[in-house]
């Protein structure tokens, strides 16, 4: 078994090696892993569903899309990461505990009792601390989870809560859950390298896992896959399932209200009501609108082709953007 433990704390990165260990190689794999402050979205979820939008963007919070299921969760360095690679005969692995035995191992001999709890979670005193999912890919399975060991919890709470009213989705949606961090059960002295080091022991113990390095071709790969994927709009935003987009605001010269059906990540319908003043008729913004991504950039550049105050009366196109978006 291959033991790789990585030295990125980049989202984009990381996921992309994780990618790779499953379709490039043949060897069971168990990685460990950090990312620096990112929400990391399920394959099936719908991104901007599962996000304080405002939020992410005024505290530099990078989203990017996995590709197994399950709901949306935070990352930042109080959080640790594993990931077991294997082939199965592609039938889904329904017993999680075989995936996350090196993790509970490494607990239970710093001092906690861990156990698998329902589908997908591993709690210690009820408590989840770990959400796990999994793909299937090419007779290839992957299985990966994360670890809360001092993450920020005040930030995890507002980063991954969206308006409820500002977008209806058919994307599967993240479930709360009681959380803790593992610091408040661990022994005062184990920091995360500590237990990055302890987990790392139990899966030499337990597989025989010896430690690799990537080449530097290997990281060319990872690089370049990261870029052609995890880093790029279509991957994780225009990937979410169709949705429709509603958002009203009140301004200095008048009220907004936006409906807008988005599909693929394009605006595929959009109406502008309100009790505004302006000479412009509004469906010539709507009909510029339809088939355009529907991202600050792209959202951006439509309406700097108009003259909001011919439009929206006094309403600037920046107060446009913050309702279009």
């Amino acid at each position: 078994m291959i033991l790789y433990i990585a030295e990125s704390t980049d989202p984009t990165l990381n996921l992309a090696i994780e990618e790779c260990f499953l379709r490039e190689y043949k060897e069971e794999v168990f990685m460990l892993w950090q990312n620096d402050n990112t929400i990391v979205v399920g394959k099936n979820q719908n991104t901007l569903a599962e996000i304080n939008l405002d939020y992410v963007k005024t505290n530099g919070i990078r989203v990017v899309r996995r590709i197994t299921g399950g709901g949306a969760v935070y990352h930042d360095m109080g959080n640790l990461n594993f990931t077991y690679i294997t082939s199965c005969d592609g039938e889904w692995e329904s017993d999680f505990s075989r995936f996350a035995t090196p993790v509970i191992s490494a607990l239970s001999k710093l001092g906690v009792k861990a156990e698998v709890s329902g589908r997908n979670d591993i709690v210690a005193e009820g408590r989840k601390f770990s959400g796990n999912a999994q793909t299937v890919v090419g007779g290839r399975l992957l299985h990966h989870g994360t670890i809360l060991f001092n993450a920020d919890v005040s930030v995890l709470s507002e980063a991954l809560t969206p308006d409820p009213e500002k977008i209806q989705s058919k994307g599967i949606k993240s479930v709360s859950s009681r959380v803790v961090n593992l610091s408040e059960l661990l022994p005062d002295g184990i920091d995360a390298k500590k237990l990055t080091s302890a987990i790392s022991e139990e899966a030499r113990a337990l597989y025989g896992a010896l430690e690799y390095k990537l080449s530097e071709a290997e990281l060319s790969r990872a690089e370049r896959l990261a870029d052609e994927k995890y880093r790029t709009w279509e991957w994780n935003l225009g990937y979410s399932p169709k949705y429709t987009f509603t958002k009203k605001k009140r301004f200095g010269g008048g009220t907004i209200n936006v409906f807008m059906t988005v599909t693929d990540g394009e605006i595929e319908s959009a109406k502008i009501f309100g009790d505004f003043f302006g000479v412009g008729d509004v469906s010539d913004i709507e009909t510029a609108l339809v088939g355009k991504r529907h991202s600050e950039d792209s959202v951006r550049e439509i309406i700097s082709q108009f003259k909001m105050g011919d439009y929206f009366g006094g309403i600037s196109a920046e107060e446009i953007l913050e309702v279009l978006i």
